[in-house]
């Protein structure tokens, strides 16, 4: 919901109370003063009346003070009751925007009047500024405010909560920006490839005596039964026999060998 700008037209084409809004600004002619305060005359059938203590922000004692008969004034609509025939005036300009028209949501423009470490003060036309807290600033982290705003700026704003009791009001100005997308970064070739792939185990290279062994345990498969084998080189301890027939296969092999 966005904040709709005072509808003040001076002494618009009106020939009915009933049209006369609140916050209307009008240019009136004092035609009678009285103790509580002045009737004006608008150019309506009825004069409207003002109190005595909305002649000007300042206390009055007497009315004469400040107006007169005869005198041409400005003034806004306060109060209006067609039924009743009164329209009740003010000579103190109204605030754009009051409590009792704040509403969660609403949308609204205002200047920045003051900077702190914790956020900023936004002006918009209400009795007390309101507060943008500096998480409400900008989707991004900032340590300070002064990194995104300067005093001075006019923003754009839109209410959060608002606290009537303690007249305070919280504002947003992220809350009108669209979120900013975090693209996922593309993983390289040789990240992909770790992590996709396992790693191979490198073959450990048999030594000389390694080899030797396995070439002399192939030959003698003729003597000594496959599966005995199997089972005797499992086996803890270590058969007298069979390494007779490994070393005898073995100085067999180095002879050969030799010649």
């Amino acid at each position: 919901m966005e904040a709709n700008d005072v509808a003040t037209p001076e002494n618009a084409e009106i020939n009915d109370l009933s049209d006369v809004k609140r916050k209307m600004k009008f240019t009136g002619t004092i035609v009678k003063t009285t103790l509580a305060g002045a009737l004006v005359d608008i150019g309506l059938e009825m004069p409207g009346v003002i109190h005595i203590s909305q002649l000007q922000k300042e206390p009055v004692n007497r009315v004469e003070d400040v107006v007169e008969v005869g005198q041409e004034v400005e003034v806004w609509v306060r109060r209006v009751e067609p039924r009743r025939d009164r329209l009740e005036l003010t000579m103190i300009e109204p605030l754009p925007l009051e409590w009792r028209e704040l509403e969660k949501g609403m949308v609204v423009k205002g200047k920045i009047t003051r900077i702190e470490k914790f956020g900023v003060f936004v002006e918009i036309g209400t009795e007390r500024p309101g507060l943008v807290h500096i998480s409400e600033i900008t989707h991004e982290y900032i340590k300070d405010p002064k990194q995104e705003v300067q005093e001075g700026d006019e923003v754009e704003v839109k209410i959060l909560e608002v606290n009537r009791r303690k007249k305070q009001i919280k504002l947003s100005m992220k809350a009108l920006e669209d979120k900013p997308v975090f693209e996922e970064k593309p993983v390289s070739k040789k990240k992909q490839s770790k992590t996709s792939e396992p790693e191979e185990q490198e073959e450990e290279i048999p030594t000389a005596m390694e080899l030797a062994l396995r070439e002399a345990m192939g030959k003698t498969q003729s003597d000594v039964d496959e599966s005995e084998l199997e089972t005797k080189t499992k086996s803890p301890g270590v058969d007298p026999e069979l390494d007779q027939i490994l070393s005898r296969t073995l100085e067999h092999k180095v002879k050969t060998a030799s010649e």
